[in-house]
């Protein structure tokens, strides 16, 4: 049998930030692939690189060393809209994520029009439905919507130009739980629905195994051990700080589970 190619895969990923005299490497050869179809999380403490991973690969930081690819080709260090049209982001932060001073169309609108994608109301109409939110949350202002609901117009914002891959950035950690639930649950359907393949990133082991097949172990810029859910869930880990993190957080994982059924 053929071995399936990856659709994204990050071949020694290294990035390290501050003056040329005084570099401090943040990212330390990371290397993972994803399929097509499949959740893949990186988890780990603040600060171990997990979301400046995430940026690399959205093209919001091409300060990188090594590969990342796309369908077996090596991506630009300069994304072009073709990329953005196929990759899009979750912010961890549906606060700071949408702007105070355009309503709910406009921000839905506005990637269509830079993409040069029709049927553009139709799409907001659709798109707004796909993310359980109605009609009339289309002329609504950001000021004018509760978190969980800013955060479904960021996945919208996210869906409208109809990708195969989305990024997500810590997309429930500003949410209470039982909103978090609800968020996991849209993001589980919609990969299902529209065949989508995830990249998340997260502090929170819970959400991880709730959304993703497998997921990456960082700790000081590296991936020390891959895990399945399964993995996760039964707390098997072979490295001491993996089986520590995953003590630490195995209650968080039985509270999230029993809440989002």
């Amino acid at each position: 049998m053929t071995p399936k190619r990856p659709l994204i895969e990050a071949v020694g990923l290294s990035i390290s930030f501050g003056p040329l005299h005084a570099r401090n490497r943040v990212v330390d050869d990371v290397s993972f692939r994803i399929d097509k179809g499949e959740a893949y999380g990186l988890i780990g403490e603040s600060g171990c690189g997990k979301s400046t991973i995430l940026r690399a690969l959205s093209g919001l930081n091409s300060d990188y060393e090594g590969a990342l690819t796309l369908n077996n080709q090596e991506l630009p260090k300069k994304r072009g809209k073709e990329f953005f049209r196929r990759a899009q982001m979750v912010f961890q932060d549906p606060y700071g994520s949408l702007h105070p001073r355009k309503i709910v169309e406009k921000v839905l609108t506005e990637p269509l029009a830079i993409h040069g994608i029709d049927r553009a109301s139709e799409r907001v109409a659709e798109t707004l439905d796909a993310v359980g939110l109605g009609p009339s949350f289309r002329y609504r202002y950001p000021h004018e919507l509760s978190g969980g609901q800013r955060q479904r117009v960021a996945i919208a914002r996210a869906l409208i130009t109809e990708p195969e891959i989305l990024l997500l950035d810590e997309p429930t950690s500003a949410l209470d739980v039982s909103v978090q639930a609800e968020i996991l649950n849209l993001l589980k359907r919609l990969r299902v629905e529209r065949n989508l393949t995830y990249l998340m990133v997260s502090h929170d082991l819970a959400v991880i195994a709730h959304i993703c097949e497998r997921a990456g172990m960082m700790y000081k810029g590296r991936i020390i051990e891959e895990l399945t859910s399964q993995q996760i869930r039964q707390s098997q880990a072979k490295e001491d700080y993996t089986r520590d993190f995953l003590t630490a957080s195995v209650e968080a994982v039985a509270r999230r589970d029993e809440v989002v059924g």
